[in-house]
């Protein structure tokens, strides 16, 4: 990347930390509406955030944000960032319990995201601004669940937020690009969707117990890697790569420069095959279903997915609270493992209720 292009691919208070700007659902609505949302909801930017999955009724639990009464799965998430050896920070992320926004409806909607930003912050600001609401736009399902529509509705909300983007960069004269993961929860239903080389992981139980709960205590749960990374190196993404005319260098990277194949932006590159189309994929929520850790390349380049979910399940084990978990997962790849990239996780736990 253009800092991707020269570099391989919350702590208590992780050292060099950007200030970082939450993304929140206010940023989407009228001062009338955020203000009404900010009445009901109790959310602030940032932090830790709850939102339980099923019934439809909102209430209060300071300090965590909390978007409805418990049914089904708790769904608690924790994010932290820190910039690592990097001189600026260019990743952003989305933390949103409750995903509805303007398009209210009997499935539960709830949105994560990380943006990992090269060559400048620019499209991974406008990817964070504009995707979620594209996809919603494109007919996320809001009442009755259909995975067929709803990876469809992820596609075209990929594809119309790239669109938008390349015609921002051209009039804005920038040529920035942005690799992701997202989520998406409808109800029971975990939708993931990346482009690039962030990833996503989930730690799932072998077995329940007879009650339904999880029997991790002491067995190591499963580290599942629920996405695929697109490098200009690899045989599939080479392949169309080299059908646009782009030429993959010994360096592994296009046109000697970049090394993922898919990202939003990089305008300078789609004409020789960067794509910003996602691999989805989906599964149910379980009973087996623990945690998931959202994170950058740079996470992933300390970390490895079965190291990531042991050292989180023995903070969550011990009782700590998922921010917290988040915060010392990040501190642990910079200042322990020492990440020079940026470095970003959030940490989504489910939790049987």
């Amino acid at each position: 990347m253009m800092e991707k292009e020269s570099d391989l691919t919350a702590m208590e208070k992780p050292i060099n930390k950007h200030a970082a700007d939450s993304f929140s659902s206010e940023e989407l609505v009228s001062p009338v509406k955020k203000a009404k949302k900010s009445e009901e909801t109790g959310c602030s930017d940032g932090g830790e955030a709850v939102a339980a999955v099923g019934n439809r009724e909102a209430e209060e639990d300071k300090p965590s944000c909390v978007s409805e009464e418990k049914k089904e799965f708790l769904v608690e998430a924790g994010v932290a960032e820190d910039k690592g050896a990097r001189h600026t920070m260019e990743d952003v992320w989305v933390v949103l319990p409750d995903a509805s926004l303007d398009f209210p409806g009997t499935l539960r909607c709830a949105h994560f995201a990380i943006y990992d930003g090269h060559g400048g912050r620019l499209a991974a600001e406008f990817a964070k601004k504009h995707l979620h609401l594209n996809v919603l736009s494109a007919g996320l399902p809001r009442e009755l669940l259909d995975v067929k529509v709803a990876k469809k509705a992820i596609l075209e909300g990929f594809r119309k937020t790239d669109e938008l983007l390349l015609q921002e960069s051209i009039s804005g004269g920038w040529q920035d690009g942005a690799t992701a993961v997202c989520v998406w929860l409808l109800d029971q239903k975990v939708f993931v969707a990346n482009i690039g080389d962030a990833k996503a992981v989930l730690a799932r139980s072998s077995t329940t117990n007879e009650l339904g709960n999880h029997t991790e205590a002491g067995n190591p749960l499963k580290a599942i890697v629920l996405t695929r990374e697109h490098k200009a190196i690899y045989p599939q993404e080479r392949s169309r790569i080299q059908k646009s005319g782009g030429v993959i260098s010994s360096n592994g990277r296009l046109q000697g420069r970049l090394e993922v194949s898919r990202a939003f932006g990089d305008r300078q590159f789609k004409k020789f095959g960067v794509s910003a189309t996602p691999d989805i994929h989906a599964f149910e929520l379980t009973e087996r279903e623990n945690f998931m850790i959202l994170g950058c390349d740079g996470l992933w380049e300390v970390f490895g997915p079965s190291d990531a979910v042991g050292f989180v399940q023995k903070l969550l084990k011990d009782g700590l609270p998922v921010s917290t978990v988040s915060r010392r997962l990040v501190k642990e790849a910079v200042k322990e493992r020492r990440c020079k990239d940026n470095c970003t996780a959030i940490v989504i736990v489910f939790k049987r209720v």
